[in-house]
C-alpha cells in the first residue's frame, strides 16, 4: 500500500510554532515519525511539504495514478483554497484530513474545511500522533 502524506503552507516551520498548540517538532522529526509508523504499519510513505499552492494542487494530480491513500494537512489553505478541494476531488484513493492543533476549539474562521465531505475521515488536535492514526486508518482493512 503506498500512500502520499501531503503537508502545506508554514509546516516547513512547524518547530518554530507554539509547541503547546503543534507539538513542538521539526518537520523533519514528524517525517521521521511518519515514516517509522509507516513502517509499522506495512505501507510506503511519500512525505511532502510546500508553501506554493500551485505546487500542491501538481502534488494532488500526481497521486491520481498509483497511491492507495492521501493523508492531507494543507494548513491555512484548508480554510479557503477550492483550488486544492477540487484537485483532490479528483483522487480515486481515499483521503484523511489531519490537523495538528484542534481546530475546531480555536478561531472561528478555522473550524472551516473546504474539504468536508471529500475526506472519509477527520483527525484534529491529536498533535503528531494524528498522523499516525490517519495511517492506521488507511491501512486498516475496513470493517
Amino acid at each position: 500500500m503506498r500512500i502520499d502524506v501531503l503537508n502545506g503552507v508554514n509546516l516547513d516551520l512547524l518547530a518554530r510554532r507554539d509547541p503547546g498548540v503543534y507539538g513542538g517538532l521539526s518537520l523533519d522529526e514528524l517525517e521521521t515519525r511518519i515514516y517509522a509508523w509507516a513502517v509499522e504499519l506495512g505501507c510506503s510513505v511519500r512525505c511532502r511539504q510546500t508553501n506554493h499552492e500551485g505546487e500542491y494542487v501538481e502534488w494532488c494530480h500526481a497521486a491520481l495514478e498509483g497511491v492507495d491513500g492521501i493523508v492531507v494537512n494543507p494548513g491555512a489553505w484548508t480554510h479557503y483554497s477550492w483550488a486544492i478541494r477540487d484537485a483532490l476531488e479528483l483522487a480515486g484513493a481515499p483521503l484523511v484530513e489531519v490537523h495538528l492543533s484542534d481546530v475546531e476549539g480555536r478561531e472561528e474562521w478555522r473550524r472551516h474545511s473546504v474539504l468536508e465531505g471529500l475526506t472519509a475521515h477527520r483527525v484534529v488536535g491529536r498533535g503528531p500522533e494524528g498522523y499516525r492514526e490517519a495511517l492506521r486508518l488507511l491501512t486498516e482493512p475496513a470493517g
